[in-house]
């Protein structure tokens, strides 16, 4: 992973002293809030250079883009950035990482977590173990995705019809904690975290349109810690099921600046054999062999964009 990601610097460098014109930049502010009482600020500064670029259709928009951002949640900070290099139209590929911090706070009498360990019991239970900033949480990654775009054979304002599947690699670290064996807490996840190898991916079908309702969407994402438990049957309490979320996606374009999206979104969850299995320490769990999985709803997420 070090290795690919050097090769995106290198090829980063060589587009800074390469390129001749077209260099632009913008940037993007993000407010996204849904129904579980979420909310992330973020922005972005996206940097783009012309690269490898040809007379072809499938050349003419070769380019690297380097984005620099930050987000902040009621309870995480987080730094990133990333190089996206498109090689060709259907083709893109990056590397980049983040990293940041967290505290921890009460809500309506529920505590939510933002760093820190999620730690077994001897009886069984668990609990948090964990300061604010006590730690950092960082992340490694590179990812390639597969695009396509009815219009491109077809042209015309009403021909786009879309399709991309992303797939990306990643290795993510609680400073704190001691590689594959101790579980953590990330954005008030459900704290099955350890410093370990992460997949994940998603697949796309949508249609655009230039009207007001400028883009619907079903999205299919799937994810999965690659940590070995330890345990002799990982599988008895749902390791290696892969976590799924699939959404359908409304997007409104109110100007050329700016954009509101409505995500309503479906997951799968884990059944469990115990009465009381949210109590239990998550590999002390067993799952129900006959129903494994069951699938519920998640939530509705609205995302409001500002581009300059």
């Amino acid at each position: 992973m070090k290795k690919a990601f050097l090769i995106f610097v290198l090829i980063f460098l060589t587009a800074v002293l390469w390129a001749e014109t077209g260099i632009t930049t913008s940037h993007e502010l993000s407010i996204n809030a849904t129904t579980n009482i979420d909310v992330m600020l973020g922005f972005t500064t996206r940097f783009r250079f012309p690269f490898m670029q040809g007379g072809s259709p499938l050349t003419e928009g070769n380019n690297l883009t380097l984005a620099l951002g930050a987000d902040l949640t009621p309870i995480n900070f987080i730094g990133r950035t990333e190089l996206i290099f498109t090689p060709i139209a259907f083709l893109e590929l990056n590397a980049g990482g983040n990293i940041g911090s967290g505290w921890n706070i009460n809500l309506f009498d529920e505590d939510i977590y933002g760093i820190g360990f999620n730690w077994p019991l001897v009886d069984g239970g668990r609990e948090h173990r964990g300061e604010a900033f006590d730690g950092i949480h960082w992340k490694g990654f590179i990812g390639g995705a597969l695009q396509a775009d009815l219009a491109a054979f077809f042209p015309g304002a009403w021909n786009h019809v879309i399709f991309r599947t992303y797939h990306e690699m990643s290795y993510r670290a609680y400073s704190r904690a001691d590689a594959f064996t101790e579980s953590w807490y990330y954005l008030s996840d459900a704290g099955e975290n350890r410093n370990s190898f992460y997949y994940y991916g998603n697949f796309i079908l949508g249609y655009q349109m230039p009207i007001f309702l400028s883009m619907v969407a079903l999205v299919a994402e799937g994810e999965r810690d690659l940590y070995l438990d330890g345990t002799p049957t990982p599988a008895t309490w749902g390791h290696d099921k892969i976590y799924w979320t699939f959404s359908s996606i409304f997007n409104f374009t109110i100007t050329r600046q700016i954009d509101i999206g409505i995500a309503v979104q479906f997951h799968t969850q884990r059944n469990y054999l115990q009465s009381n299995w949210d109590d239990l320490f998550y590999t002390g769990r067993i799952l129900d062999s006959d129903k494994p999985v069951r699938l519920e709803f998640r939530r509705v997420a609205v995302v409001f964009t500002y581009r300059f």
